[in-house]
């Protein structure tokens, strides 16, 4: 099994929390706005990390970024991208398919046929009366277990 740490939005905030939480995962995926350099750095003390550009990206973070990446974990095909409305269906594979992305700031865990959509939502400063959050994937051969675990701060 892999334990995998989604996070987007944080908009140059990383809170201490969100360390603790991804302590034991074997991949932290970022789903774009990341904001700093600084965030993807505390986050790769951690493990390795992915990430994509969000909108809010810009200079020479932007230009490491790219618009979408897309890995296999175990038998599972992970498309990340930062907002949704970007994203091409032909890219989808005829195996499992996880989506990955944020922008909304909502959390959201969606299945339609053989792709799961996943947005762990914001953990950055806080939008609107929005919560803040982050997700959790539990990836076996056979099984993807997703999860949103809000921050009570």
């Amino acid at each position: 099994m892999s334990l995998i740490g989604v996070i987007s939005d944080t908009h140059g905030l990383l809170r201490p929390e969100i360390k603790e939480i991804f302590a034991e995962c074997d991949l932290i995926i970022h789903a774009g706005d990341v904001g700093k350099d600084s965030v993807l750095n505390e986050l790769e003390e951690i493990t390795k990390v992915i990430a994509v550009k969000g909108n809010i990206d810009s200079g020479e973070l932007a230009n490491k970024l790219k618009e979408t990446v897309r890995i296999r974990v175990m038998n599972t095909d992970i498309l990340i991208i930062h907002d949704i409305s970007k994203l091409d269906s032909k890219v989808l594979s005829a195996g499992k398919n996880v989506i990955i992305y944020g922008h909304s700031h909502k959390a959201a865990i969606k299945e339609l046929g053989n792709t799961l959509y996943f947005n762990p939502g914001s953990a950055g400063p806080r939008r609107f009366r929005l919560p803040i959050t982050i997700g959790l994937l539990r990836i076996s051969e056979d099984n993807i277990e997703p999860s949103i675990k809000e921050l009570n701060i």
